[in-house]
């Protein structure tokens, strides 16, 4: 199973990009690292979701504040076979790094 980086991405202005995904007959233990790497704040939303796009329970993260040149980490995330990743900006020069471990489950 995968170590390290499992995901990355560079997020397209208001739209919902699905960073990972966690592999069928596997759990993952993850960290997720949202950068904005522009002078200017960005609203940033997470989700761990069931599908690409999240329902409203699903979000841990909704139109925060990431300060510029910012960036926030959530970790110690376990998901299960099939869990989501999905992160947005509302604007672009923000990008999204998911590691950690897969783990079998068979």
């Amino acid at each position: 199973m995968a170590t390290g980086i499992l995901g990355t991405a560079d997020l397209s202005a208001a739209t919902n990009a699905t960073v990972y995904t966690v592999p069928d007959a596997t759990f993952a233990v993850i960290t997720v690292n949202i950068t904005n790497r522009n002078a200017a704040s960005r609203d940033i939303r997470l989700a761990l979701a069931a599908a690409d796009t999240p329902t409203n329970a699903e979000w841990i993260e909704y139109n925060t504040e990431l300060l510029g040149n910012g960036s926030v980490e959530r970790g110690g995330i376990v998901l299960a076979a099939g869990s989501k990743v999905v992160c947005y900006s509302n604007s672009t020069d923000v990008n999204a790094v998911v590691y950690g471990i897969e783990t079998s489950t068979v």
